[in-house]
C-alpha cells in the first residue's frame, strides 16, 4: 500500500499589488521648486499624467498661491503655451536657533531667503515658557516687519542646545536646560502659529543650514560645533542622520585619552567637552593666570595674540581630531565643517583637527576629505531650522493636504 505522504498545503492567494497612486499636486510642486518654469505639457511628459490631470493639479497649486504664471514658452504653432513656476513668497517660515545664552530668530521665504531676523542675549535656563513666549513675541514682530500674518506661516523650526527626540520635539534630560525635560515645545508654540512646529538639536540644524547654503553637492557631511559645549550634526545621503532616538552625533561626551580626572557636566570624567570646549579652555587659562570666563573670551585672547590661548586652541583641535578620526573611518564624510564660537578664533583650532585626522584616519577615507571652517557662521542655525520646515512642509504628501484645504 502506498503511503499518501504529507498533506500538501493549500495554495496561498496573493492579492494583486495595488497600483501606485498617481502623482499629486505635491509631486508637481517638487519638480517646480528647482526654479525652472514649465508648461503643462512638460509636466505631463515628466510625470506621465494625462494633460487633463496635470491641469487639475496645476489649478490646485495656483489656487493655493504656491505657483504662478511665469510667461509664455516658445510657440510650436498656434498660441504660445503658458509656463508655471514656484512662488517662494507664498508662505513664510519662522526659524529659531536657541543657544545656551543667545538666541536668533529669522523669517524666511520658501526658498530659504531671510526676510527679517532678530538676535538677543537669552538664557535658556530661564525655562521653556519664558523663552518660548519670547520666541513667539519676536516671531510676531518679524511678521509685522515683513508685512505678513500668522496665517502665512508654513511652519516653525526650532533648534535647542540639548538632546532632542525629533519625533516628539521634546528635549530629553538636557544638562543646561532646567525645566525643559519632556516639555511639549511643538504643542506650546503650535497654539500660536499655523503649520507644524519641528524641533531638533541645535547642531543638527546648523549642519542642515551649512549643507543647504554651501555644500549642497556633498551627500555626506559632518558639522562640528565647538562652543560652550561640543556637538556634531551628521548629513548622510543628503539628510540628517539622527539615530534611533535622536542622539547621534553627541561626540562631546566621548572619552579622550588624556582627559582622565576632568569632570564633565554629564556626570562622567574625561569627556571631550571637559577638555576641549570653550568653557574648558577658559577654565584652563584662568588656572594659568590668564583671565577668561567664556568661549568668546578665549576668542578675544587668541585674536590679541595670547600664546597660552593659541596653544590651548591648537591642543583642543587635536583632541577633537582624535574623536573625529574614528568618525571619519566609520562614516567616511566628504566634508567636515568646524563651526561654533571657538571657530572664530582663526585657524589654530582647525589646524589641530586636521593634524590628527590626516595622521590617524585611513588614506582612502581622507583621500578627498575637506576640513573647513563654517561659511554660514552664526546664521547656519536659523537657515537649517527653516530648511527642516521646508523639507517637511513642502513634501508631496503635505502639499497634497495643503491644496486640498
Amino acid at each position: 500500500m502506498i503511503s499518501p505522504g504529507p498533506a500538501r498545503p493549500s495554495p496561498v492567494r496573493v492579492p494583486p499589488a495595488a497600483a501606485p497612486a498617481a502623482p499629486g499636486a505635491g509631486t508637481l510642486l517638487r519638480l517646480l521648486r528647482d526654479g525652472r518654469p514649465r508648461t503643462r505639457s512638460e509636466l505631463a511628459g515628466v510625470t506621465g499624467l494625462a494633460r487633463s490631470t496635470v491641469t487639475q493639479r496645476v489649478d490646485a497649486l495656483l489656487a493655493a498661491g504656491l505657483i504662478g504664471p511665469a510667461g509664455e514658452a516658445a510657440s510650436t504653432g498656434g498660441r504660445p503655451p503658458t509656463t508655471f513656476a514656484f512662488v517662494p513668497s507664498a508662505r513664510v517660515v519662522l526659524a529659531a536657533d536657541l543657544g545656551a545664552t543667545k538666541a536668533r530668530v529669522a523669517l524666511t521665504d520658501m526658498a530659504g531667503q531671510v526676510l527679517a531676523e532678530s538676535r538677543a542675549d537669552l538664557d535658556v535656563a530661564r525655562g521653556p515658557e519664558p523663552v518660548l513666549d519670547w520666541l513667539v513675541a519676536r516671531g510676531d514682530d518679524l511678521l509685522d516687519r515683513a508685512g505678513r500674518r500668522r496665517a502665512d506661516v508654513l511652519g516653525v523650526g526650532i533648534g535647542l542646545p540639548g538632546p532632542v527626540e525629533h519625533s516628539t520635539g521634546r528635549a530629553v534630560n538636557p544638562p543646561i536646560m532646567p525645566g525643559w525635560d519632556g516639555f511639549d515645545v511643538p504643542g506650546y508654540v503650535g497654539e500660536r502659529f499655523a503649520g507644524p512646529v519641528l524641533v531638533d538639536n541645535d547642531v543638527n540644524i546648523m549642519a542642515l543650514g551649512e549643507h543647504f547654503a554651501c555644500w549642497a553637492e556633498a551627500s555626506h557631511l559632518m558639522f562640528v560645533k565647538v562652543a560652550t559645549g561640543i556637538g556634531c550634526g551628521i548629513i548622510s545621503d543628503g539628510g540628517v542622520y539622527r539615530g534611533a532616538k535622536g542622539a547621534a552625533g553627541d561626540m562631546g561626551h566621548i572619552q579622550v585619552p588624556h582627559g582622565a580626572g576632568h569632570p564633565c557636566r554629564c556626570g562622567n570624567t574625561g569627556c571631550l567637552e571637559a577638555v576641549a570646549s570653550g568653557a574648558a579652555i577658559a577654565a584652563e587659562l584662568t588656572g594659568q593666570g590668564v583671565e577668561a570666563r567664556t568661549a568668546l573670551d578665549v576668542v578675544d585672547l587668541a585674536r590679541s595674540g595670547s600664546v597660552a590661548a593659541l596653544q590651548s586652541l591648537r591642543q583642543a583641535g587635536r583632541d577633537i581630531g582624535e574623536v573625529l578620526a574614528a568618525s571619519v573611518n566609520m562614516l567616511n564624510p566628504s566634508i567636515i565643517v568646524i563651526g561654533g564660537s571657538l571657530a572664530l578664533a582663526g585657524d589654530h583650532l582647525l589646524a589641530g583637527v586636521r593634524e590628527v585626522i590626516y595622521q590617524r584616519s585611513l588614506p582612502l577615507a581622507t583621500e578627498d576629505l575637506r576640513i573647513v571652517s563654517s561659511r554660514m557662521g552664526e546664521r547656519a542655525g536659523v537657515i537649517g531650522a527653516a530648511v527642516m520646515v521646508l523639507d517637511y512642509g513642502l513634501s508631496p504628501e503635505r502639499v497634497d493636504v495643503l491644496v486640498s484645504g
